[in-house]
């Protein structure tokens, strides 16, 4: 009886260590990502309704800043994690400098050539906007710090540290971190044009609940490059529509959050955080939803996942198209006109609605979780 008294305590230590960590990595940032996803979203309606040029000035500084935010998200989140993690970080900011120095982007993002390294091929990767790369980075660099020092002497430590810290971890994060989303992402798009091919409503189900996981180990930008082939080659995209009410579960999932903070000082701002992190997934940007919210309780990411599933499902059954690549928002359902277009925006709605409701039907458990015992 104590032995699975222990075994509970320890498992919930676990994952409240996990919590903290997530948490600790990207509450600093956590505002920036949404006053970025709003920006964002903000400039793309005033494009769409003619108020702003796209080859103007106001557009492309104000989107420069916005995207570029995300685009660069690697440098932010390796300075958050050195602070969590206490390492050195200006060492940590040398592994996403490297990462996105436009002569390594040119070579295994778009393709200009190929690279190796001491005879190893480097596989294509996206690092821009990714996430666990660089966090597998620096929790590498934990321990090598640590080691260098012990072991060197203190009078050459300051520039001796860095060199050995970028031969370790630097081809490491090439050749194994930065390809792992890449790897599960190509996995599971042949495992989504297979099941497809077997019955698009299980391939709704199945790509509707998976890829806000996939956007959280960086492997959505593996569907990337087929979404386009798609549209380049058929005129049309099926895989984009099922990703609609994925987004807006999300949004749904923090929103109960949201509600379920109270309105005490204590939790004012996570209570803050959530709301916005929820507008920011309607306008098509779920990044503050997962990390700042969801992600962390694991209970809201589940529910948003199922959520998503559900209104996969029903796009898949009716077979929407899209004709133009673009994540689903409404701020970009103009490419999603066509046949099944009334459920693709139905799911959208579905998706918000049962991963709002599932959460609080789970709500004794999730206030526990975010210390709301009394709701």
């Amino acid at each position: 009886m104590s032995s699975e008294i222990s075994n509970s305590l320890e498992k919930k230590s676990i994952g409240k260590e996990i919590v903290n960590q997530i948490t600790g990595i990207f509450s600093p940032v956590i505002n920036i990502i949404t006053a970025a996803s709003i920006l964002k979203g903000i400039l793309m309606l005033l494009m769409g309704i003619g108020l702003v040029d796209a080859e103007g000035g106001v557009y492309k500084i104000f989107y420069a800043c916005s995207d570029g935010f995300f685009y660069f998200l690697p440098f932010f989140l390796a300075y958050t994690a050195s602070k969590q993690w206490k390492t050195d970080p200006f060492i940590s900011m040398l592994i996403p400098v490297t990462m996105l120095y436009p002569d390594m982007v040119n070579i295994l993002e778009n393709g200009a050539g190929s690279m190796s390294f001491l005879g190893i091929n480097i596989p294509p990767t996206v690092y821009h906007s990714s996430v666990l790369p660089v966090l597998f980075a620096i929790g590498l660099l934990i321990f090598i710090e640590k080691v260098c020092d012990k072991i060197i002497p203190e009078a050459i430590v300051g520039f001796t540290k860095p060199i050995i810290c970028c031969l370790i971890v630097l081809p490491l994060t090439f050749l194994v971190f930065g390809p792992f989303g890449t790897v599960i992402g190509n996995a599971l798009t042949g495992v989504f044009n297979v099941i497809y091919d077997f019955n698009p409503i299980l391939a709704g189900a199945f790509m509707g609940f998976l890829i806000q996981p996939m956007v959280c180990v960086g492997a959505h930008w593996s569907i990337v490059p087929v979404c386009i082939n798609n549209i380049a080659t058929n005129g049309y995209d099926v895989i984009l529509p099922l990703l609609g009410a994925a987004v807006y579960a999300q949004a749904g999932a923090a929103l109960a959050v949201g509600l379920l903070y109270k309105k005490s000082e204590r939790n004012k701002e996570k209570r803050r955080v959530a709301f916005q992190a929820s507008l920011a997934a309607v306008l098509g940007v779920t990044e503050p939803a997962l990390f700042g919210v969801n992600l962390a309780l694991v209970r809201p990411m589940i529910t948003a996942c199922i959520a998503g599933g559900i209104g996969g499902a029903m796009v898949g059954a009716v077979g929407t198209h899209c004709n133009s690549f673009a994540f689903p928002s409404f701020l970009t359902c103009v490419v999603y006109v066509g046949d099944g277009f009334g459920v693709f925006l139905l799911s959208m709605v579905v998706g918000f609605a049962v991963a709002f409701g599932l959460v609080f039907l789970q709500k004794r458990k999730i206030s526990e979780l975010i210390g709301e015992k009394n709701i």
